[in-house]
């Protein structure tokens, strides 16, 4: 087995001591440097403490540059792991340091680090996990229709109300425009209900109360939707193996070859 081989059972494999241990201090590491940034958000620390932070986040950016850098060496296609769900994130738990260096606070956007403790479910063998999260994701890409559609007759709902509103209470009553109305009509139908504005008119609430029950009756549908997808997908158990070739997860527990590029697992 060849260097980048080994590597690559390392990184990409938790089922292995050595890729195990690698996992566990990439958590590890992932949960501290969130802290880090945490902490540095906080006036007080940051005045008392402001370098030591800043000294330990870029250790951890430069930690996680590396790492993302090797991931791409043992991986055979290396852009399919760029445009991988991983790969996106890993990319861009590491790229708010460096747009600090320009612009003042991107840094605090590596908080979006912790995604990638969604890989403890791989350590801890927790498969059931994955394909319950795998599940629920075909769910969600075959709903995508259908709550297109929802959310463009919700759009519609809330302008037409929004408007009307703005007609029935207008600017003395805080709907000074139809944006506002349309703002007002989404809080109210979301079932949100800032307060901040609200109808005066007899004719106003009842529109406002028509809104409302239609709010909880709009909630039910996306719910629906995916549940019904959901109900439909009938996944079996799938092993935490990673295809050297093109470096996608999900596999069948009895698979000896991935399923999406025909590789040898």
């Amino acid at each position: 087995m060849t260097t980048k081989e080994k590597l690559h059972d390392i990184i990409f494999e938790s089922d292995t001591p050595k890729g195990k241990t690698f996992d566990v201090l990439l958590l590890w590491a992932i949960i501290i440097s969130v802290s880090v940034v945490m902490l540095e958000s906080v006036a007080s620390i940051r005045l008392e403490y402001g370098n030591e932070l800043r000294i330990l986040e870029w250790t951890f950016t430069i930690i996680f540059s590396i790492e993302y850098l090797v991931r791409l060496w043992v991986v055979k296609k290396p852009l399919e792991y760029v445009f991988s769900f991983y790969g996106i994130i890993d990319l861009l738990s590491v790229i708010p340091t460096y747009l600090a260096l320009v612009i003042t606070g991107p840094q605090y956007l590596i908080v979006i680090r912790t995604i990638r403790l969604i890989r403890v479910f791989r350590v801890l063998k927790m498969t059931r996990f994955l394909g319950e999260a795998n599940q629920l994701r075909k769910a969600m890409e075959a709903s995508r229709h259908k709550i297109t559609i929802f959310i463009i007759v919700v759009m519609s709902i809330v302008t037409i109300m929004g408007t009307a509103m703005y007609l029935i209470e207008g600017p003395e009553y805080g709907f000074t425009s139809i944006p506002k109305g349309v703002y007002w009509a989404i809080v109210t139908l979301t079932t949100v209900g800032y307060g901040d504005i609200a109808p005066s008119t007899p004719l106003g609430q009842v529109l406002a109360a028509i809104i409302m029950i239609m709010g909880y009756a709009i909630i039910a549908v996306p719910t629906g939707i995916v549940t019904a997808e959901i109900t439909r997908q009938s996944l079996g158990g799938l092993s935490q193996k990673t295809c050297r070739n093109c470096s996608r997860e999900g596999h069948d527990m009895n698979s000896k070859f991935c399923k999406y590029c025909g590789s040898e697992l």
